[in-house]
């Protein structure tokens, strides 16, 4: 897993105001707890912090006033019409230290053929896994399932030193026949009238 190098800045000013001008600078107001110590309330830049964003429990290292300290996004708030980052609260974490996080579960291969649909039940998977070597994702394979068939959380491959958080007979995935839609009667009686 990659580590993201960001520098960060304490802040003092707080409220909707502090915020907007922060923002205006294009920076992100976040704040930093964990580990038993008091919040932090630290400004990051705005452009490499979405980068990082981009990448599933991306490591920072963060650089607050000369001071280095590794974190992970436990929070992160968006604008809800232009996507922008309104906030994120990061957790800190320390190397060889168990942390719980989600990962995304992909898939690969094909169904058998058939009109069989693949229903995401789950499309994340809580597991533990040490704060420097947290898994992006999963991947399972759906390679020949037919209709019935189902994956469990305890079925999936976990990357080692990986261990799973989930309940272990939770179902992450399931195979479903694909349901023809019989016209309703509606549409028949205007079939019929149609044809009179």
């Amino acid at each position: 897993m990659a580590e993201v190098k960001l520098a960060a800045e304490t802040r003092t000013e707080f409220g909707k105001g502090a915020a907007r001008r922060i923002r205006r600078a294009s920076k992100v107001p976040a704040v930093v707890y964990g580990h038993g110590a008091d919040p932090v309330h630290i400004t990051l830049p705005g452009h490499e912090l979405s980068l990082a964003l981009r990448t599933p429990n991306v490591l920072i290292s963060l650089d607050i006033e000369g001071k280095t300290q590794l974190a992970i996004p436990k929070a992160v708030q968006r604008d809800a019409i232009k996507g922008f980052l309104d906030h994120v609260d990061l957790l800190l974490v320390k190397r060889g230290e168990k942390v719980n996080v989600e990962v995304y579960v992909h898939t690969e291969g094909d169904l058998a053929p058939g009109a069989y649909l693949l229903e995401h039940v789950l499309s994340t998977l809580n597991v533990e896994a040490e704060a420097t070597h947290i898994p992006e994702s999963v991947t399972v394979s759906i390679e020949g399932l037919e209709a019935g068939a189902s994956i469990l959380a305890k079925d999936i491959p976990l990357p080692k030193g990986t261990t799973l958080a989930t309940d272990e007979d939770a179902v992450v995935l399931q195979v479903l026949a694909a349901q023809a839609e019989e016209p309703s009667e509606e549409s028949a009686e205007g079939d019929a009238a149609a044809e009179a």
